[in-house]
C-alpha cells in the first residue's frame, strides 16, 4: 500500500530553515511547515543525484516493503537510509521521479 508522503521541488533559492545532508550534497527544507507536505531541495554543484531528481519535482510514498515496490522498476537512486529508521529509493515512472519511504 502507498501513502502520500511529500512533493520534492527543486530550488536554487536558499531557505533559513534548510538541512543539509552532505552525503547527498543536498539542502532540503520546508516539510516540516508545509500543511500539503512541500519539501524544497536545493543542490550542491557536485551533489551525486541523477540529473533528474535536481531538476524535476517528484512525489514521495511512504511503502511497506521498499524491495516489493522497487523490485521491477527502473531504479535511478538505489535504496540508501538518509536518516535512522528511514530507507529510501528512486524510480522513474513515465519520465518522472517517484520517492518509495519505508520507516521502520
Amino acid at each position: 500500500m502507498r501513502r502520500y508522503h511529500h512533493i520534492g521541488i527543486p530550488t536554487k533559492t536558499a531557505r533559513a530553515d534548510e538541512t543539509y545532508l552532505a552525503e547527498y550534497k543536498l539542502f532540503i527544507s520546508g516539510y516540516d511547515d508545509s500543511p500539503y507536505g512541500v519539501e524544497w531541495m536545493r543542490f550542491d554543484p557536485d551533489c551525486p543525484l541523477p540529473e533528474i531528481v535536481k531538476t524535476v519535482p517528484h512525489v514521495a510514498f511512504i511503502v511497506d516493503d521498499l524491495e516489493e515496490e522497487i523490485n521491477g522498476r527502473k531504479v535511478i537512486v538505489e535504496q540508501n537510509n538518509p536518516s535512522r529508521g528511514v530507507r529510501t529509493a528512486f524510480i522513474v515512472d513515465n519520465d518522472v521521479p517517484v520517492e518509495f519511504i519505508e520507516f521502520s
